[in-house]
């Protein structure tokens, strides 16, 4: 069947009356008025058009049609008597000589509202991921995604860098998530890894002679969802550079993302190049996290050494971090709601004092402050009105729960929070090894195949002392965009003798290093190039740009919080036959 338009619903103006038009699109609306008389709204990816039927035959076939049907009208453009000045079409109508029915909706209720589906339980909106697809505010994420995505593309080639696809059935390599993985049929018992990250693949590029390398990358975790996180697969602007540096990397990402945001950004204001650079531990002493959002002008304070004798139990010793505000006039009801969702988040408490209107420490534990009330008031220049908030433990819990306490007071006391802007830093020198939650051992902290500062020296200089390599840093660095870590890179580690050292600060011999890693190991003793790179998340970086607070809101079929593709059915069963294979029998737990 011939399927043809003349032009789009989002195209007609007041030019186009008295001119024969077919136009195509989804029976978005009808309003019938009278027997012989509705409005008809079409919908298709460029906008509406209202069609207004004026016969009894026509009304006939009007009402035979369901919403969402697909439908072609031809007829005559004429000049609205009631104009819709909120539409770019709204000076306009058609009215029809011939109505078509091309795709039929063989339902009369819908699971949702088109044009209000956001407001539809997510499960229900995932399950009919191509109705919530037809929402123009849903579909509008979609659209600026792709101008994203060919605006990276475009920066990235200008620049010099040639894009490379890497292979996405790989082996299993330890790189902090969870593999997926996919048996191989050939090689009973053996298995593939569907990639992390193109992590190695890239670094191999250099090896080969490649000067500069990207890509709009797949990459695959077995993780939980979080609001910014999805589960199971994201897309990251995968970069690397020949013969770089740290400094080159994080000028070449400036150069690229500032133009990005200026353009597409939400916000009109963001941090210009060369964005502000702050090592790990500033941000873990100033702002509580690695991740600091910089719009919240709070700052951390360590008053240990200020309340340490003063007879509060929890403070002896302990390290103290304190939160300070001026002018707070908020009740107990809220200071109360405050500790709680700081315990929530944390699983450590909060306490607080307050400064009355004759300067005297009250409420909260300020009794317990008596004998170090005026040095607690000088060393955070506090004023009568002032309030503060303290978190108490060992130095890396007292820091997250103070950064977590700063960033609730940042957001909820007025005048804290300059939400309508991009705030971009760089967080450099994270720690290269650090001791493991659970296992209590020396692990590495961030990324494995980063370059210790210092190289050779300082491994060995730190070999068989834990302090000593738990105060290396790593040529590792972080972008941190209003509070989420949006990439991720470092200096890559391109020597076999530094590699082998390094791991072995972890309890991993040269053997283990060459059984793990043989293609990197390998390529490096033919002569490897200084390298360095980074990987900005695509999913995130769109959640930024258009400022939704889901990452899944910018993401065309997105799985739910459970790792479930509620429209395929996935994960799904599979059959016997399919499970013998691949050579692969189902325990069943007892």
């Amino acid at each position: 069947m011939k399927q043809s338009r003349t032009n789009t619903c989002g195209e007609l103006r007041l030019g186009d009356a008295g001119k024969k038009v077919t136009i195509v699109g989804w029976l978005e609306n009808v309003r019938e008025v009278g027997s012989n008389f509705a409005f008809l709204v079409l919908r298709d990816y460029y906008g509406t058009t209202q069609v207004v039927v004026e016969t009894e035959d026509m009304m006939k076939l009007v009402k035979t049609i369901n919403k969402e049907s697909t439908i072609s009208v031809t007829g005559t453009v004429r000049e609205r008597e009631s104009k819709n000045s909120k539409l770019p079409t709204g000076d306009i109508e058609v009215v029809p000589e011939k109505i078509e029915v091309l795709g039929k909706c063989f339902h009369n209720q819908l699971p949702f509202e088109i044009n209000k589906s956001r407001d539809a339980d997510e499960n229900t909106r995932l399950k009919y991921r191509f109705l919530d697809l037809r929402n123009p505010a849903v579909k509008s994420n979609i659209v600026l995604r792709c101008q994203v995505v060919a605006e990276l593309r475009k920066r990235m080639t200008d620049l010099g860098f040639l894009e490379i696809t890497t292979p996405i059935l790989t082996s299993s390599s330890p790189e902090g998530a969870r593999d997926y993985l996919v048996p191989a049929r050939n090689h009973p018992g053996k298995f593939y890894a569907l990639p992390q990250a193109p992590q190695q693949f890239k670094q191999l590029l250099m090896t080969s002679g490649f000067d500069r390398y990207f890509q709009i990358a797949p990459c695959f975790r077995d993780e939980d969802a979080r609001a910014d996180r999805t589960p199971g697969e994201f897309y990251q602007l995968d970069m690397e550079m020949a013969f770089a540096t740290q400094e080159d990397v994080l000028s070449t990402l400036e150069d690229v993302l500032v133009p990005v945001f200026e353009k597409f950004g939400k916000y009109k204001r963001i941090s210009q190049a060369p964005f502000r650079h702050i090592p790990f531990k500033e941000a873990m002493e100033r702002y509580g996290s690695d991740k600091p959002d910089l719009r919240i002008d709070l700052e951390i304070r360590d008053i240990t050494s200020v309340v340490q004798g003063c007879g509060f139990g929890p403070f002896e010793n302990a390290v103290v971090k304190a939160v300070a505000v001026d002018d707070f006039n908020q009740g107990r009801k809220w200071i109360d709601k405050l500790l709680t969702d700081v315990e929530v988040q944390t699983g450590n408490k909060a306490c607080w004092v307050k400064v009355d209107e004759n300067g005297a420490l009250t409420g909260g534990i300020s009794k317990f402050l008596g004998n170090c009330s005026e040095r607690f008031k000088e060393a955070l220049n506090l004023k009568p009105g002032s309030f503060v908030c303290m978190a108490a433990g060992k130095k890396s819990a007292a820091q997250k729960t103070a950064g977590v306490i700063r960033t609730m007071m940042g957001r909820r006391i007025p005048g804290h929070f300059d939400e309508e802007q991009y705030a971009l830093c760089w967080i450099v020198d994270f720690p290269m090894y650090e001791i493991g939650e659970e296992s209590g051992e020396l692990e590495f902290c961030h990324n494995p195949f980063s370059m210790p500062q210092g190289g050779l020296k300082a491994l060995e200089e730190a070999e068989g002392d834990v302090e000593k390599a738990l105060a290396i840093n790593a040529d590792q660095y972080d972008l941190v965009v209003n509070g989420y870590e949006s990439a991720s890179g470092a200096v890559r580690n391109h020597d076999p003798e530094i590699m082998v050292k390094a791991f072995r600060m972890v309890g991993l011999g040269e053997e283990d290093v060459k059984a793990k890693f043989p293609a990197m190991y390998n390529a490096f003793t033919y002569g490897a190039p200084p390298h360095a790179g980074a990987a900005p998340g695509v999913d995130r970086l769109i959640m930024l740009l258009t400022g939704e607070e889901s990452i899944r809101e910018v993401i065309t079929f997105p799985m739910n919080k459970n790792a479930q593709d509620l429209m395929m059915g996935a994960p799904s069963v599979v059959e016997e036959k399919q499970l013998r294979d691949v050579h692969i029998k189902l325990r069943t737990e007892e």
